[in-house]
C-alpha cells in the first residue's frame, strides 16, 4: 500500500480507530434557525449589507479570451480577478440569505451557481496541466478536468452552498441539487478517485500547502452531499485517502512544526491541514480521532504563527512571503482551542478584533466554510481574553531559522538551503526590526506571472540572493559595481558575477545555534555558492540582547565578496574611513561596518502591486566591499 513509502502514519494511525461515520454537523442548513438567529445582531446586520452590495454587482463576465491571455502573455491577474470576484460574491449573498431568511438572495445565488457550473474548466490558467511544473495546456481541459487549488475551492464552495440552502433551493428550481451533484462528480468525484495527482503524495515528490489545502475542500464536497449519494465505504474511502495525503504532507515538517513556506503560507499549508483534520473529526466522532490535535506536531504546527509575529499584522517573512500579512481569523482561533494552545486563540482573537470591518466578515474570501465558522466564532473572539504570554526565541532546526527578541530588537536569521517550497536563494540572510519597524529587510515576491514558477525563476530579481542581506561574489576585480543590479535577468546569466543556485544541494554548513543568553546562529554559507571560488563563507549572526545585532563574516576565496543589506529607510553614509563606516537607516537605526567599505547606495522603486502591501514606497540596497583581510563585523543598533 501507499503508506509504506510514507515516512509518517500519524493521521492514518488515527484514521484507523474509525468504527462508523456521522453526518456532517459543522455548519447547519439554512432550516436550522436558531444558531443563526442568535448571531449577534451587528454580525448579521453587516453580513446583510454586505450580501445587498453584492446583490448590486454585476456578476463578471469571463470568455475564452481571458482564459487565454496566461498562455499568450504570461499575465494572470485579469482572468483570476474575473473568477474570484464570482466566488466571493456568491459567498457574501448566501451568508446574507442564511441570516435573513427571506429569499431575497435566492434569486442572484441561482445566478451565481449556474454561472459558475456552466464555467468550461474551474482550474485556473496557471495550474492547467496533469503533470507537475510541465507546461500548461492553453485551453480549458473538459474532457479530463485537473484537480487544482481553485477547482477544488470551488467545488467546496458550490457544495457546502448548496448543503446549507438545499431546502430552499429546491423550491426555487427543482432539480438544482442534482445538477450540482452530477458536475461535482465529473469534476471532483471521478478525478479524484481515478487519477493520481501529484498533490495527492507518492514519497517521491516534496509536497507543499497544495495538499492539506486540496484534501480539505474535497472533503467539504464529499461529506456535504445528500444521504444516499454515496455509500458509506465510499465516504470512508475518501476519509483513507485524505489521511494518506495529509502524511505524505506532514513528512515536509521537521518535529519543531516550521512551515519552510513561510508564514504567509501557514494560511495554506497549517490552517488547511486544520481545517483538514477538523473535518475529518466531524465525520469520525466517538473514533478519539480528535486527540489527534495533542500530539506535539500538530501543536507545533499550530504555534508557528506566534512565534513569527513581528508585531501587529508583520511577520518574520521569507521565500514567496510578504511581511504584511492578512488578519489572524477563526481557523487559528479554533486551532488554538482544539491544540490546548491558549496562547494562539488569544493571539488570534486580539489580531481578528484589530480587522477593519470587512475583514472581520471575510469579504474576501472565496471559501465559504470559512465564512460559515467566522461567523460562530465571532462573538467569542470578540470577548475573547488577552494572553499577557510573549514568545521565547526559537530555533527551528527542520529549516535553520532563528527567531530571537527583546524589548527594541527582533532577529530572523536562516541557514537551511535552497530548496525550500516557493524557494528564494537566501541561505545566511537575516533581517531585523527595531520597535516593530523594518531595519534590514527581506523583500518577499511580487505579483505571480508566468516565469514566478518557471524555468526563469531565478531571472527575477526578488528571487536573487544579490537582494538579500548575503554576499555575491565577483570574478573580476575591475567591474564597476553600478552594473550590478540594473538588469537581474542578465546578471543571472553573467559568469563573472557569483550569486547563490537554488536546489538542496546549495545548502549552509555546520549549523549550530545558542539561545543561551545572547542568540547567536552560525553556519558556512559556501557550498549555496557553485564553483571553486568561494572556499569558505562563516557567518555569526548575533544577537546581543538590549544592545544589538552583530554580523561577523570571515571569507576565504579568490572572488571580490560584496555584501548587501536591504533597507526600507534610506540609508546615508555618515561617515567612512578606510575599512570603517557609520551608515544612518533613516531616522531608526544605524550600521557600523569595519572590514569593508561602501561600494554602492542604490534604490529600487516599488511598482508591482503585492510588493506594495509590504512596502509603501522605494526600497534600498547597500553594497559593502569587503577589504582584503576576509573579515567584516557589522553592528546594528
Amino acid at each position: 500500500m501507499v503508506k509504506e513509502i510514507s515516512q509518517r502514519h500519524l493521521v492514518y494511525d488515527y484514521f484507523q480507530k474509525t468504527r462508523s461515520l456521522c453526518a456532517f454537523s459543522l455548519c447547519p442548513d439554512i432550516s436550522q434557525r436558531k444558531i443563526y438567529e442568535t448571531l449577534p445582531a451587528d454580525l448579521k446586520e453587516k453580513l446583510i449589507n454586505e450580501g445587498k452590495r453584492a446583490d448590486n454587482e454585476p456578476w463578471s463576465v469571463i470568455l475564452l479570451s481571458d482564459y487565454l491571455e496566461f498562455s499568450k502573455n504570461g499575465n494572470r491577474v485579469r482572468f483570476e480577478e474575473l473568477y474570484f470576484s464570482r466566488r466571493r460574491k456568491l459567498c457574501s449573498l448566501v451568508m446574507a440569505e442564511l441570516v435573513e431568511n427571506k429569499g431575497q438572495f435566492l434569486p442572484d445565488i441561482l445566478d451565481g451557481i449556474y454561472l459558475i457550473l456552466s464555467e468550461s474548466s474551474w482550474c485556473l490558467p496557471a495550474h492547467n496541466t496533469h503533470v507537475r511544473d510541465q507546461k500548461q495546456q492553453e485551453m480549458p481541459d473538459v474532457l479530463h478536468p485537473v484537480i487544482d487549488l481553485f477547482a477544488a475551492e470551488t467545488g467546496a464552495l458550490i457544495a457546502l452552498a448548496e448543503y446549507l440552502l438545499r431546502p430552499a433551493l429546491g423550491e426555487k428550481s427543482s432539480g438544482i441539487s442534482d445538477v450540482i451533484d452530477r458536475t461535482l462528480q465529473e469534476r471532483i468525484f471521478i478525478p479524484y478517485t481515478t487519477e493520481h495527482f501529484w498533490w495527492m503524495g507518492d514519497g517521491k515528490q516534496p509536497m507543499c500547502n497544495w495538499t492539506p489545502w486540496i484534501v480539505q475542500n474535497v472533503l467539504i464536497s464529499s461529506l456535504t452531499r445528500p444521504a444516499g449519494f454515496f455509500e458509506e465505504k465510499e465516504l470512508t474511502k475518501y476519509l483513507e485517502s485524505a489521511a494518506i495525503s495529509l502524511d505524505f504532507f506532514l513528512d515536509e515538517y521537521g518535529d519543531d512544526g516550521c512551515c519552510n513556506e513561510g508564514a504567509q503560507y501557514y494560511s495554506h499549508a497549517g490552517l488547511c491541514l486544520f481545517g483538514a483534520l477538523y473535518l475529518m473529526a466531524d465525520a469520525l466522532k466517538g473514533s478519539g480521532f480528535e486527540e489527534i490535535f495533542k500530539e506535539p506536531l500538530i501543536k507545533n504546527i499550530a504555534s508557528y504563527i506566534v512565534r513569527m509575529n513581528v508585531t501587529d499584522n508583520i511577520y518574520v517573512n521569507f521565500a514567496d512571503c510578504a511581511a504584511v500579512c492578512p488578519r489572524r481569523t477563526s481557523r487559528e482561533f479554533l486551532f488554538g482551542k482544539f491544540c490546548g494552545d491558549e496562547v494562539l486563540s488569544s493571539f488570534a482573537a486580539a489580531d481578528f478584533r484589530r480587522a477593519d470591518e470587512d475583514d472581520k466578515i471575510l469579504t474576501g474570501e472565496i471559501n465559504l466554510f470559512y465564512h460559515l465558522i467566522q461567523a460562530f466564532c465571532y462573538e467569542e473572539m470578540m470577548g475573547y481574553p488577552e494572553s499577557e504570554s510573549l514568545c521565547d526565541d526559537v530555533f527551528f532546526e527542520s529549516t535553520g531559522l532563528m527567531v530571537s527578541r527583546d524589548g527594541t530588537y527582533l532577529l530572523a536569521a536562516k541557514a537551511g538551503n535552497n530548496a525550500d517550497s516557493h524557494n528564494h536563494n537566501d541561505v545566511g540572510s537575516f533581517t531585523v526590526y527595531k520597535n516593530g519597524k523594518p531595519l534590514i529587510i527581506d523583500l518577499g515576491v511580487g505579483t505571480y506571472t508566468r516565469e514566478t514558477f518557471s524555468d526563469r525563476r531565478y531571472e527575477i530579481w526578488t528571487m536573487q540572493s544579490q537582494f538579500h542581506n548575503v554576499p555575491l561574489f565577483i570574478k573580476d576585480k575591475n567591474m564597476e559595481y553600478s552594473s550590478i543590479g540594473n538588469s537581474a535577468e542578465n546578471d543571472y546569466h553573467d559568469s563573472g558575477i557569483i550569486m547563490q543556485k537554488d536546489g538542496n544541494q546549495y545548502a549552509a554548513a555546520d549549523v549550530k545555534c545558542s539561545l543561551d543568553g545572547d542568540c547567536i546562529l552560525s553556519m558556512d554559507i559556501a557550498g549555496a555558492y557553485e564553483g571553486d571560488e568561494v572556499r569558505s563563507y562563516r557567518r555569526d549572526v548575533i544577537h546581543k540582547k538590549g544592545s544589538g545585532i552583530e554580523v561577523l563574516d570571515e571569507y576565504d576565496g579568490s572572488a571580490t565578496a560584496l555584501l548587501t543589506l536591504m533597507t526600507y529607510e534610506r540609508p546615508v553614509v555618515e561617515s567612512s574611513a578606510s575599512g570603517e563606516s557609520v551608515i544612518a537607516i533613516g531616522g531608526l537605526g544605524r550600521v557600523s561596518v569595519t572590514g569593508g567599505d561602501v561600494a554602492e547606495i542604490q534604490t529600487y522603486p516599488i511598482t508591482d502591486e503585492r510588493l506594495g502591501i509590504s512596502w509603501k514606497h522605494e526600497v534600498y540596497r547597500v553594497l559593502i566591499k569587503m577589504d582584503d583581510s576576509g573579515k567584516t563585523d557589522i553592528k546594528i543598533s
